[in-house]
């Protein structure tokens, strides 16, 4: 369980860290994906780098509760982004979908490590 939670948080922050400074920088990439620079744009970022920077900070605390609690918000809106998005073809829904499931199997992991 401890390799997938550490593996969990390592992977936000490495999709995270290049696309927060995407948005921050407004790259061509970013807009292709994301649109135009807007203020939307700019709450996602805030909500990425609080992502990011929490998962940092698991990495140094390591309580799978709290991990537990970051992967299970980010999971929820991981798999709702089809719907609000209202498509499966684009890149940033894709992705989600795929982070959501690798962190489902770590969340899984924790359920049943507490559960034990």
């Amino acid at each position: 369980m401890r390799g997938m939670l550490i593996l969990s948080l390592l992977l936000n922050i490495v999709i995270l860290m290049p696309i927060c400074i995407g948005l921050a920088t407004d790259r061509s990439w970013i807009t292709a994906v994301y649109g135009p620079n807007t203020a939307a744009r700019g709450i996602l970022l805030s909500i990425y780098v609080a992502i990011g920077l929490v998962s940092g900070l698991l990495l140094i605390v390591r309580d799978p509760k709290l991990v537990a609690a970051l992967l299970l918000v980010q999971v929820v809106y991981k798999l709702t982004t089809p719907l609000t998005v209202g498509t499966l073809n684009n890149p940033v829904v894709i992705s989600n979908l795929a982070i959501a499931a690798f962190h489902i199997v770590t969340l899984g992991l924790i359920w049943r490590t507490w559960r034990q």
